[in-house]
């Protein structure tokens, strides 16, 4: 899956922002980042330096933050609800930190009553950055800090520009170890005070192309030389994620159909796709064959009926309506013959003495019309009419109950009304 890494700019600190400074709302405008390219989170697929709406994007994007950009504390884990763990450990920070106006962010391992590390970065600057990459549809899911407490040390050389010419002022030292992170100039001997000597043996050293040479010198070892790209690739594989509390990443609605969407057209769904496609192809062409093998075996059906009905009625030449010509043709001879249809009278008559109660005088008025007998029934109960019908159900017919009356007529067959 395609991982674009976005390399958030150090946070300025050349001169003092009085409370109402607005610098950080004019994040963002002229503003670019660097950013990388990756499908594994192990491989540099690509990189550059742009502004927010013309970084590349991609299915997932991860946000790094510079090493003196976030500040780490360590406390004992409070017991609090999680939708007040946020102000718990603002009240257990409030003291060690120099502005209340941060985001905090708990360790991934974190549990309650034990010693954990908290991360505290500037909320405003913070949410600018992330307002000026939404504005371009850049959505950050994922922020992790460049460097963190770690065990085995890792110290890491680079070069800090003293303004916007780029002339190389300092060089620094970013130390992370089980203590914390500190970094560093190393002009003077305060670096060399505040790490351990010796040094320990496990701890990696890293430097950027610029300061390797000047950093090999100063441990006094060859040192592997890794630029801010393969460092914030590096960061991507940590378990942190600063996106917590007030920051967690949501999506509803719009965003979410778009990154189930972008998702879905990304190169890793697209055996994926191929299967749907594949299914769909051969659902269409089943549903035709099918459709194709129901009507061939509906029109042998229509010609078994109009040869049925030219070899019973030679004389019918014109088939329109096969059923209902060999019905009439079948009626017109049954009158011919001088015999009784099943909605004659005599039927009826027949069918209605055959099921009579004995207990019944005979029937005071008859009516009939076309297929429908109606016969007087003053004073049946109920239970003498439902064994009158059930009689005369079996054998085909239907018996309606009407108010002193009982109406008797062939039920149709069924499937037909």
């Amino acid at each position: 899956m395609p991982i674009l890494v976005v390399q958030i700019p150090p946070r300025s600190r050349l001169r003092a922002h009085s409370p109402n400074d607005a610098e950080p709302l004019r994040v963002g405008s002229g503003t670019e980042y660097d950013y990388v390219v990756t499908n594994d989170g192990l491989t540099l697929q690509d990189e550059g330096r742009c502004a927010p709406a013309l970084l590349p994007k991609m299915s997932s994007t991860i946000a790094v933050l510079g090493d003196a950009d976030v500040s780490w504390h360590r406390v004992t884990l409070p017991k609090a609800p999680a939708q007040r763990m946020r102000a718990a450990l603002g009240g257990l920070l409030e003291e060690a930190l120099l502005d209340e106006d941060v985001h905090l962010a708990l360790a991934p391992d974190a549990a309650v009553g034990q010693p954990t590390w908290v991360a505290a970065v500037n909320q405003p600057w913070l949410l600018a950055h992330l307002a000026a990459l939404e504005k371009a549809q850049v959505f950050i899911d994922r922020m992790v800090p460049m460097s963190w407490p770690d065990d085995p040390p890792v110290g890491h050389f680079s070069d800090t520009p003293e303004d916007a010419t780029g002339a190389l002022a300092t060089q620094t030292l970013t130390y992370a170890h089980a203590d914390g992170v500190a970094t560093l100039r190393l002009q003077g001997g305060l670096a060399r005070r505040l790490l351990p000597d010796p040094l320990p043996e496990s701890a990696r050293w890293t430097a950027t192309p610029a300061a390797s040479r000047e950093a090999g010198a100063w441990l006094g070892h060859p040192i592997t030389v890794m630029d801010a790209s393969q460092r914030s690739l590096q960061a991507t594989r940590s378990t942190w994620n600063l996106r917590q509390f007030e920051l967690i990443a949501s999506k509803r609605g719009m965003r979410a159909l778009r990154d189930i969407l972008r998702q879905a057209m990304s190169p890793a769904w697209r055996p994926v796709r191929a299967g749907v496609l594949a299914l769909i192809a051969a659902q269409i062409v089943g549903l035709n064959l099918w459709a194709w093998r129901q009507h061939a075996i509906l029109e042998d059906k229509r010609a078994e009926m109009v040869s049925l009905l030219k070899s019973t009625y030679p004389q019918v030449t014109a088939v329109l309506d096969a059923p209902t010509q060999m019905q009439r043709e079948t009626e017109s001879l049954r009158m011919t013959a001088g015999k009784a249809g099943d909605a004659d009278l005599e039927p009826l008559l027949n069918a209605a003495a055959s099921a009579w109660p004995p207990s019944r005088p005979p029937a005071e008025s008859v009516r009939y019309e076309q297929g429908r007998l109606t016969l007087s029934a003053a004073g049946w109960g109920d239970d003498e009419v439902q064994k009158f019908r059930s009689q005369l159900q079996p054998s085909g017919w239907r018996v309606e109950s009407t108010e002193g009356g009982l109406t008797l007529s062939r039920a149709p067959a069924p499937g037909r009304s």
